[in-house]
């Protein structure tokens, strides 16, 4: 790209796409001119029927664009209306670009490489029809489709895809919440070390250099021989207050028989029975244990304890393969087939003493207590001293966690289980995914906490497959 190329404004042309992802997608471009050919209007028109999150993004587009047009002559309309004309969830003020509409037919044909009338054919018309009429601005095709994007390039025409929605230029830098300490930590940080216990839980308040990258509820360890593992609870200026972990790994501290097979599960269970936390996020690849533990968590806090009434368990309905159509049946029954990770650890928690009518009672008092929704109905909803399970939350989008997240009433845990490299959602990818989302804006908040399970545990046949296909 020449030096003349990259000083010139752009006039950004919006796929339809990025608007069903986006509303607000109007306002992300700042200084920068947006169009939207007909053909887009067309599309968002026949998507705005439904409950779905892409019909509501799509009737969001259409007030914005309806409030924009309020009041407005045909000649604002012809030279672009100002985007900075209208508020949105605070000010538009940076905003000083236009909105621009076609008003006049395509002036130049496609290639003949590329015949047929097709919505993303005519958008390709109308970029390269921009670039004839406005010689001094970059034309620049905004687009969520991969092979739209591709097309636009072999025609000559620069397209991008909507960032704006990363969360992270990189997954690889998402919040693990596991830190390495280094192997000088006790020295230095013995100055000002103090130490107490509490109700047989051990802590220490500590100062010196590595406190200031920590996070709240952040999983610490040391290997060697004065090798630790604890958890960051508190942090006050440059100090910050530790707990050791309980090991339960040991078979004294098993949770409804579930013991921590390696660090990450320790920390995991140390995060789950946290009363303390109201929010905690899982993420791992399949066989890591993430269901397990947190549902052996659930009954123990549920059934023993009483922290919770019940424990519900909900995910996106995504299939992996092809749609098997409408299911009959109830809400829960209508979702018990997308549960089948809910029965399978299920089975392995009910393996009591007892033969088969004591497997069979045990099974009842847990169904009794665990109850399916489906997330089409969370909206307007309040859930009190829920245990609330979230699986599957790499399909999420940001609106959609938000949308669940705030369902939480007062006594209410929210668990999150995902692996950001299976996400099965259309125009979502790990750095846009809800999940990614949520861990990134929560890993400050003193009641939330996280982990990254990094060992599978499932079967040798599973982590090998895993690792190598």
């Amino acid at each position: 790209m020449s030096e003349n190329q990259a000083k010139k404004p752009r006039l950004f042309v919006l796929d339809t796409n990025v608007l069903m992802h986006d509303p607000t997608a109007l306002f992300r471009f700042k200084e920068h001119d947006i169009y939207l050919p007909m053909v887009v209007l067309e599309e968002l028109d026949k998507g705005k029927k439904g409950m779905s999150e892409v019909a509501r993004n799509v009737r969001q587009t259409s007030r914005f664009l309806d409030e924009l047009m309020g009041h407005v002559s045909q000649e604002t309309i012809s030279q672009g209306i100002p985007l900075n004309t209208l508020q949105f969830n605070g000010s538009t003020d940076s905003v000083t670009g236009h909105l621009m509409f076609q008003t006049k037919p395509v002036s130049q044909d496609l290639p003949l490489s590329l015949p047929g009338n097709t919505p993303d054919n005519n958008i390709l018309a109308t970029a390269l029809s921009l670039q004839s009429d406005y010689p001094e601005k970059r034309v620049v095709l905004v687009s969520k489709d991969i092979n739209l994007r591709i097309k636009a390039t072999v025609l000559g025409i620069r397209a991008e895809d909507y960032s704006n929605d990363q969360v992270l230029e990189d997954v690889n830098l998402l919040y693990s919440g596991l830190d390495e300490v280094a192997a000088d930590f006790w020295e230095q940080h013995t100055k000002e070390l103090e130490s107490w216990q509490e109700e047989g839980r051990t802590f220490y308040r500590v100062s010196g250099p590595d406190t200031q990258s920590w996070y709240p509820s952040q999983c610490l360890y040391l290997k060697g021989d004065e090798g630790f593992q604890a958890i960051v609870r508190e942090k006050q200026g440059e100090s910050a207050v530790i707990e050791l972990a309980e090991d339960y790994s040991n078979p004294k501290h098993a949770v409804w028989g579930i013991t921590a097979r390696n660090q990450e599960q320790n920390y995991a269970l140390n995060l789950l029975l946290d009363p303390e936390l109201d929010f905690v996020s899982l993420l791992g690849t399949a066989g890591t244990g993430k269901t397990l533990l947190t549902l052996a968590a659930g009954l123990v806090q549920t059934l023993d304890l009483n922290l919770y009434r019940e424990i519900i368990m909900t995910r996106v309905t995504v299939p992996v393969g092809e749609d098997i159509g409408f299911l009959p049946g109830t809400e829960e029954e209508k979702m018990t087939p997308w549960m089948g990770a809910l029965m399978d650890n299920l089975e392995v928690l009910t393996q009591t003493e007892g033969g088969e009518w004591g497997r069979a009672a045990t099974e009842d008092l847990l169904r009794s207590r665990i109850r399916i929704h489906s997330l089409n109905f969370m909206r307007g909803r309040t859930f009190l001293n829920k245990y609330i399970i979230l699986d599957e939350a790499q399909n999420l989008t940001p609106k959609q966690m938000k949308t669940l997240i705030t369902r939480a009433g007062p006594g209410t845990k929210i668990v999150c289980l995902g692996n950001v490299a299976q996400i099965d959602t259309p125009y979502l990818t790990e750095t846009t995914s809800g999940l990614t989302y949520a861990v990134d804006r929560f890993k400050n908040w003193p009641h939330s906490g996280h982990i990254t399970l990094q060992r599978g545990e499932r079967s040798r046949l599973a982590d090998y497959a895993s690792a190598n296909l």
